[in-house]
């Protein structure tokens, strides 16, 4: 009799951590690498790279890296939501820096960006 219990009680919990082991896929369009680089010139007349780069996962956490040149001269983690078509992204730990509103724009050459509620493109898809 007790081996009988035994077995149906391992086969309750096999099942049982089957069915909550698995998790939910986010499949949502943002999730990827976003990126913004702006050339300026330097003091020496060559010219400087500045990259702003946005990391998104499908946990609704992120990473944002702003990178002059070859140096990384800041390094942040930020949350996102959606609401509709509507994103939102807010940085941890960054006095000043606002939280972003935005929406993913596909224009008619294919390409992918992100567009702030005020109509400029923050970033594009890589």
């Amino acid at each position: 009799m007790t081996k009988k219990f035994l077995s149906l009680v391992a086969i309750c919990a096999v099942i049982f951590l089957a069915n909550c082991s698995r998790i939910e896929q986010n499949n949502d369009p943002i999730i990827g690498i976003w990126s913004q680089s702006k050339i300026t010139p330097s003091e020496n007349s060559s010219k400087q790279t500045i990259r702003k780069e946005w990391i998104f996962n499908d946990v609704y956490l992120g990473r944002y890296h702003e990178i002059n040149g070859s140096n990384i001269t800041l390094k942040t983690d930020f949350n996102w939501s959606r609401q509709g078509d509507t994103y939102t992204v807010e940085y941890r730990g960054l006095e000043g820096k606002p939280t972003h509103i935005l929406t993913i724009i596909q224009a008619d050459d294919g390409t992918t960006y992100l567009e702030s509620t005020e109509g400029s493109t923050l970033a594009v898809r890589e």
